[in-house]
């Protein structure tokens, strides 16, 4: 106060000492009314609050006498429904191993449900399935007569739609995750076919889906002859497994082929071993060919009088025409030379075969010792309690020997094959360098006689 009065004064300062008294004095008056309405607002206030106060213990004595009045609600209530369930339990007595052989029966069929190409063109079974059990199985809710009978209808439709050969328009996923209408045919509870393409279906997905991977061709032409027939019957894959929706079917032919099982099991060793026992076939084919024609022209000269160069026998005898005068001896080392000569081009390659056929297996157990090593090394990081970790060492290893063998064996048989040719022609150039011999020995001691 002694500021605000020192404020005043200062902003107006007195004329006189009278005009201060009196300023004074008209300052204390304006503070005292001041001070008084702040005492009436404040008295104001604790009045209200001292209402609010009082109608706030009215509120909590009404809500405690109307908790102690819900209280007693509960409790009779809570009685009440004791001796409901009480009575439903003896009402229920005499039902309960009905109920129960229900409970089980629906459970069964709501399995076969679950992924039956029957609820891919009747939905909605599995939901009211769900409902109907918990209903069965509930102590409190009473199951009702057209439920049952509704139950009943599911049963039987499964029985009666396994038998048939229906088609129906039904929304289909495809592999590229899109989804298209199309005409189903359905074959029972066996198989779903939709434009010449096998369908599966699985009751978490909800929708029939084209299989990512089809099987042959001619099975594919009979699914489709079976989508345009009329009327008679028509020959058609189906998976005997059931009401699972071909997952035998799926499953074979998700079933690598061999170059995807080379490619997955065998790796680089397994592309060597098939590539060295291409060669060595091929390699084998040209040289028997090539024989063969050797072969016909070495034959047509044994035949022929003359002797011609375009074949290892004409050669032959063309260094016995060459020498007609030299003795025996020296004519059978002269043949006997020129056999050596040919011997090398009828026996070409054929080493080549043999290496094939030899290095072929020794590769298959390179793989297989590899794969060996992976496998005890998979042991080593995880253990030996999950086989499917071990199962890629153990394919490697069993995939490259197959390979060896099978690089092996028809290397073998080429080998042997081509080496019976050759060993057949040179056998005629023997054979008559020999009787070129003879004849030239006959005609010298015809001659020593005379």
């Amino acid at each position: 106060m002694l500021a605000v009065s020192t404020q005043v004064f200062a902003q107006q300062p007195a004329a006189s000492l009278e005009e201060l008294l009196r300023s004074v004095e008209e300052n204390s008056v304006a503070e005292s009314e001041e001070a008084r309405e702040r005492e009436q607002r404040f008295q104001q206030n604790v009045n209200q609050q001292e209402q609010i106060l009082e109608q706030t213990r009215s509120r909590i004595a009404e809500e405690e006498a109307e908790n102690a009045r819900l209280e007693g609600v509960f409790d009779e209530n809570r009685t009440e429904l004791a001796a409901a369930r009480a009575q439903l339990r003896e009402v229920r007595a005499n039902l309960n191993e009905l109920l129960g052989t229900i409970q089980g029966v629906a459970g069964d069929f709501q399995s076969i449900f679950d992924d039956s190409l029957i609820s891919a063109q009747y939905p909605g079974r599995n939901e009211f399935l769900d409902s109907f059990i918990s209903r069965v199985a509930s102590d409190t809710e009473q199951v009702r007569v057209d439920e049952i009978e509704r139950f009943w209808f599911y049963m039987q439709q499964e029985m009666t739609e396994s038998g048939r050969v229906v088609q129906y328009q039904d929304t289909v996923g495809l592999a590229s995750g899109e989804q298209e209408e199309r005409m189903i045919t359905r074959i029972g509870t066996f198989n779903a076919i939709g434009d010449g393409e096998y369908l599966s279906y699985t009751g978490d997905v909800g929708h029939l889906q084209v299989l990512p991977r089809q099987p042959n061709s001619d099975i594919l032409a009979r699914a489709e002859e079976l989508e345009n027939a009329e009327s008679g019957f028509t020959k058609v894959g189906i998976d005997p497994t059931g009401a699972v929706g071909g997952s035998l079917m799926a499953n074979l032919i998700n079933f690598p082929t061999p170059l995807e099982q080379v490619e997955q099991n065998a790796g680089e060793i397994g592309f060597m071993i098939i590539g060295l026992g291409i060669i060595g076939v091929l390699v084998g084919i040209i040289r028997s060919f090539m024989l063969t024609l050797v072969a016909a022209k070495v034959n047509a000269q044994v035949k022929s009088d003359k002797a011609n160069s375009n074949n290892p026998l004409g050669r032959v005898l063309l260094v016995a025409e060459s020498n007609p005068n030299v003795d025996t001896e020296t004519l059978e080392l002269k043949l006997g030379e020129a056999i050596l000569q040919e011997t090398p081009r009828l026996e070409r390659f054929l080493i080549l075969i043999k290496i094939i056929a030899t290095i072929a297996p020794l590769m298959g157990l390179l793989g297989t010792v590899t794969g060996m090593i992976q496998v005890f090394q998979q042991i080593t990081v995880y253990g030996a309690g999950d086989p499917t970790i071990m199962a890629g060492g153990i394919s490697m290893a069993l995939m490259t020997t197959v390979l060896g063998i099978v690089a092996a064996i028809p290397c073998i048989l080429m080998h042997t094959w081509v080496k019976s040719k050759s060993d057949r022609i040179i056998h005629i150039l023997e054979e008559q360098a020999t009787g070129l011999i003879a004849r030239k020995a006959e005609a010298s001691g015809n001659k020593a006689q005379a």
